[in-house]
């Protein structure tokens, strides 16, 4: 059993410390909007933010998290820049199957986050890993200068 801070809440966990944090989120804690997509840390649909850092939760063992603020989907629209992401978001229509768009809202906030004015440089280097099936890379990259303009 392990106490994680989840989008601002103390919510126990009853899993093995050595459970990838995505399953813990999903399974044990039954919030899901972080996706699985490839297990290998390959793909970017599970990604969470971790002190504010984007990482991949399928590769990120439960004890890992310990003591640290994890950031999902569910929580990202409490701060500044995860409603500007949203928004734009929502404003460009950016999700097609929409399956990849959690830990792609995910990442662009955490970028945001740092970056307040990115460079489209600074948006490929942050966005890198993240993989659209559909291909609206284009309107993700639209949606997060938008985002920064807001």
């Amino acid at each position: 059993m392990a106490t994680l801070n989840i989008n601002g809440k103390a919510l126990d966990a009853n899993a093995d410390p050595s459970t990838p944090l995505l399953w813990v989120i999903r399974d044990t804690l039954g919030m899901t909007g972080t996706k699985f997509g490839c297990g290998a840390a390959l793909c970017g649909a599970c990604t969470v933010l971790l002190d504010g850092k984007p990482i991949r939760s399928c590769s990120t063992p439960m004890s890992a998290a310990a003591g640290k603020k994890i950031t999902t989907i569910e929580g990202i629209g409490s701060s500044a820049a995860g409603k500007k992401v949203q928004a734009a978001w929502a404003s460009l229509d950016v999700p097609q199957c929409g399956y990849c768009q959690s830990g792609q809202i995910v990442a662009a906030t955490a970028l945001l986050t740092e970056k307040p004015k990115p460079t489209d440089a600074d948006i490929d280097s942050a966005m890198a890993g993240n993989i659209c099936r559909c291909g609206t890379y284009l309107r993700i990259r639209e949606a997060i200068k938008q985002a920064a303009k807001s």
